[in-house]
């Protein structure tokens, strides 16, 4: 698995993004039974800058914590059919890899709600790679019942992982 991981946020996070990317994203494809190698790109940003692009892609016109981007259609999560199906579109040529797709985290609101929620900053960006992830994945919680679903999910990867509250 690759993880891609700029920083550009003018302020810092107190540990290893890239470790932490890599350590959560490949536990969600494990436990997801992502079948194949991924490549995913992401982005910590600020405050100012995710706002920007939440107005420009999805219309709501104020920052928020995290974004994704996904480069695959799922119909439903884990329906990974479709990357046989249309193969030569999702498959870095050069790498083998299937492309996942982009994430944007505001480094402004990770050090927010750790704070907000009292637990570490490694737990808040952890999380938010979880979450990301399984939105990268064909996850939503557009309702109360997948909302559920996709929460629990991230409990289980985090828990899996040792990163508790």
């Amino acid at each position: 698995m690759e993880f891609h991981v700029e920083f550009e946020s003018r302020k810092e996070l107190p540990l290893n993004c890239q470790e932490l990317a890599v350590l959560v994203g490949a536990k969600v494809l494990e436990m997801e039974e992502f079948p194949f190698q991924a490549e995913v790109n992401v982005v910590v940003t600020d405050d100012e800058e995710i706002k920007e692009i939440n107005t420009e892609y999805r219309q709501i016109d104020r920052s928020t914590d995290v974004l994704s981007f996904p480069a695959i259609p799922f119909e439903e999560p884990r329906q990974y059919d479709i990357l046989a199906e249309e193969e030569e579109s999702f498959f870095d040529y050069d790498t083998g890899h299937v492309m996942l797709g982009d994430i944007m985290i505001s480094a402004d609101h990770v050090l927010s709600q750790s704070e907000e929620y009292g637990h570490s900053i490694e737990r808040e960006f952890a999380f938010l790679i979880a979450h990301s992830m399984l939105h990268l994945l064909g996850y939503d919680h557009m309702t109360e019942e997948d909302a559920s679903v996709m929460e629990e999910r991230q409990r289980t990867v985090l828990d899996a992982l040792g990163i508790t509250r």
